[in-house]
Formats: C-alpha cells, sequence, structure tokens
C-alpha cells in the first residue's frame, strides 16, 4: 500500500516541476525510510510537528511531542499529543519502546539535558531514529541554534550513553551545490500570482533539478564527494 504522505516529505518525480525541496527532502526520506524498520511497539516523535512521518511505521502506539513557541503556535497543522517544557519529557522511565525525530536537534538549545531525558524515558534496548541536518540555511528563527558533523553527531549520541546502530549521510557535495542554487533562485522568484511562479519555476529551477538528477546517477562518488552532505541520520540504542 502506498505511503499517504505529503509530497513536501516525500517527493514525487513530478516535484521537479514545483517543489524547489527537492533534493534534501527526496534524499531525507529515502534514509528515514531505509531505517524505519528500527522504529515499533509505543513510539514517541519527539519535535512531532505535523506528524508527517507517522504513516512510515509500523508501530502500537505513536505519540506525538512538541515544544510550544512562538513559531509553533502559529502552525495550524501542529499535531501534538503532548507539549514539553522544554526541559523534562513528562512521561515515566524506561516508558517508550522507539523514539523517531527527525530535523529537531538542531532547535534544541540544551542538548546535553534533552538527549539525557530522552535516554530516560526510552526502555533498556530502545532504538531512536534521528536526522539532523549538516548543510541547509538558518530556519524557524529565532530557534536553530547548531549544526552537527558526522563526527560530532555520534560523539554527542555515545557521551550519553547511546550506542550508534547504523548512521548515514545524505546527499553529496554535488547535491549541496545544486540545492543551494536551486533554493537561492526560488527566494527571488515572483511568488505570486502563482501562475507566474510555477512560470519562473519551470525555466529556472526545474532545468538545474533535472540536471542533478541525471548527473547523480552517472558521476563517480569521487567527483560527487561524500565530506558535505545534507542531513545526518542516525539509529541508536539505549543500552
Amino acid at each position: 500500500m502506498p505511503l499517504n504522505i505529503s509530497e513536501a516529505f516525500m517527493p514525487r518525480w513530478h516535484s521537479v516541476f514545483h517543489n524547489p525541496f527537492y533534493i534534501i527532502r527526496k534524499r531525507l526520506f529515502t534514509s528515514l525510510r531505509n531505517n524505519a524498520h528500527h522504529i515499533s511497539g509505543t513510539v514517541l516523535d519527539f519535535g512531532c510537528g505535523t506528524k508527517p512521518y507517522e504513516e512510515m511505521f509500523t508501530c502500537d502506539k505513536y505519540i506525538g511531542l512538541d515544544y510550544e513557541t512562538e513559531v509553533s503556535s502559529r502552525n495550524p497543522n501542529l499535531k501534538a499529543d503532548f507539549f514539553y517544557d522544554g526541559k523534562t519529557i513528562p512521561f515515566a522511565d524506561n516508558h517508550f519502546d522507539s523514539v523517531f525525530s527527525s530535523e529537531v536537534l538542531e532547535h534544541v538549545f540544551n542538548p546535553d539535558q534533552i538527549l539525557t531525558e530522552l535516554y530516560r524515558v526510552m526502555k533498556p534496548g530502545a532504538k531512536m531514529l534521528l536526522s539532523c541536518p549538516f548543510f541547509w540555511p538558518e530556519h524557524e528563527q529565532p530557534y536553530d541554534y547548531a549544526r552537527y558533523s558526522s563526527f560530532g553527531l555520534k560523539a554527542l549520541m555515545e557521551k550519553h550513553g547511546f550506542e550508534v546502530v547504523n548512521y548515514e549521510k545524505t546527499g553529496t557535495y554535488f547535491e549541496c551545490v545544486i540545492q543551494s542554487i536551486v533554493l537561492y533562485i526560488f527566494y527571488f522568484i515572483p511568488h505570486k500570482p502563482k501562475v507566474l511562479e510555477t512560470l519562473f519555476f519551470l525555466i529556472f529551477i526545474s532545468p538545474f533539478l533535472i540536471f542533478n538528477l541525471a548527473l547523480s546517477k552517472i558521476l563517480p562518488m569521487k567527483i560527487k564527494r561524500s565530506d558535505f552532505y545534507l542531513n545526518n541520520v542516525i539509529v541508536v540504542r539505549k543500552v
């Protein structure tokens, strides 16, 4: 059965004609989907937002937790079941079988405190699937605090008692360059009326996205490089 996930988070082939975030969202979704089998049982979606990936998981219970800010409070589509105060997660010790958190850690100003809390509410042996950007402009200002390298993220997880089960980088240096160009152009094309935005997108942005799709399949990894990438995706286990 196909997943009923918003195209904004699971881009289809035709997204190259209207989605300026196609590259980063496509690569992120693919990596999360490939690691979704680690998540089961009673699941905490930490920083859930609109719960865009909920249908990707096979689980018994899916609980969304978010931190209410000026930004999130303006989101009419927010699907949080619970809110927390930014310090203490309102659940008992050893409560969750799994934790999922996508593109949230960069918005956490006190990662040491929050990772300690996540560890506390996870059952022994429970796994957490987490993603956060390495390359991306500041967003949800002023609540954007950090970017993590692959080494920094793994060290942070191990510091708090987690065992790294799997780690992946999404995208390549080449794709970061193309995604940067696309996003930069999108900032300046007219967005009203919609027909004009569509026309400018097709003329100035779609060719870059199609060019990226073609070259990403044929360029050797040595040229595309992996030391500059889009997102970190990591699976860790509570030991």
